[in-house]
């Protein structure tokens, strides 16, 4: 009975958070407003966001638990696992640029923006990248995870998941089955670090600096997607499964080496919440008890 519950509050959930998002779909299709991508994305964020939000409020009064319980703490907002989080992505993106350069696929050419334009058009893909950060983490690794924790255990939730992250990329412009299968395997190193820090902030710092990098800094595509504003002018060539192709750095065989690399640092150092630490919650949740150890140290003052 126990199991059955938690399903049926997982399809509650999805439920709550899917209708609205496709009678906006809906209404785009018939209506004669038809926004570009940046609009769009606007808007986008502006219902999934607040919807995620108020549909893992309500599975916590079901459940008794708070927001923070399913990864997102407001306490430990842009404090050092966000930066912690953003040092990491950067380094990554910058990594494997850097690895694509020496196999000769590919090149920086120049600088772009100069002057005023440079503060600007980073600043304005900082909060961009931030708001994909919260939407995609959230909605993918927050109660999604947890419920389905509870009925299948953490690692097979991480992996189911991230296949549906990963598939959930199949409808960007110009995706192919590399980039998509680099999507899951980044869902999984973001799993990682939830199951070891205990909240999505970190996460949500990774994956921010990680696009900022690839479509401001690099200039780059992105899901194969290139936009403009970028700082350094830059090109790709050579063999696709190398390069990326049109799906940009996501798409080559290094990102994949990339994810698999981070994926065994983080799985190998995964911390486990001490007997101080542990939630009154159900034992079966490993997020809920993570979470609560993070709570824990945010009510001292101390940073993880």
């Amino acid at each position: 009975m126990a199991k059955l519950r938690t399903l049926l509050r997982l399809i509650l959930f999805l439920a709550i958070v899917s209708a609205p998002s496709y009678v906006l779909k809906r209404w785009l299709r018939m209506s004669s407003f038809h926004p570009g991508e940046d609009v769009l994305f606007l808007l986008r964020c502006a219902v999934d966001i607040p919807l995620t939000l108020f549909a893992t409020w309500l599975m916590g009064r079901l459940e008794s638990r708070t927001v923070a319980e399913y990864g997102l703490p407001s306490r430990r907002m842009f404090r050092s696992e966000f930066w912690r989080g953003a040092l990491t992505g950067f380094a990554s993106v910058s990594a494997l640029v850097g690895a694509m350069a020496l196999a000769g696929v590919f090149h920086v050419e120049g600088v772009a923006l100069h002057g005023a334009a440079i503060v600007k058009w980073a600043a304005a893909y900082l909060f961009v990248f931030v708001l994909v950060g919260v939407r995609e983490e959230f909605s993918s690794r927050g109660y999604l995870l947890s419920n389905l924790s509870e009925l299948l255990g953490f690692w097979p939730a991480a992996i189911a998941t991230s296949i549906l992250f990963g598939i959930a990329h199949l409808g960007n412009r110009n995706e192919t089955w590399t980039g998509v299968a680099n999507a899951a395997l980044f869902g999984l190193v973001m799993c990682a670090i939830l199951r070891r820090t205990g909240n999505l902030w970190m996460p949500i710092g990774l994956h921010a600096a990680f696009d900022w990098g690839e479509t401001y800094f690099y200039g780059v595509a992105d899901s194969g997607a290139i936009s403009p504003g970028h700082l350094l002018n830059t090109r790709s060539s050579g063999s696709a499964w190398l390069s990326g192709g049109v799906v940009g750095p996501e798409g080559s065989v290094f990102c994949s080496l990339l994810f698999v690399t981070l994926l065994v640092l983080f799985a190998r150092r995964m911390r486990r919440p001490n007997a101080a630490q542990r939630s009154p919650l159900p034992q079966s949740d490993p997020i809920t008890l993570a979470a609560s150890g993070s709570i824990a140290n945010g009510d001292r003052g101390s940073a993880n």
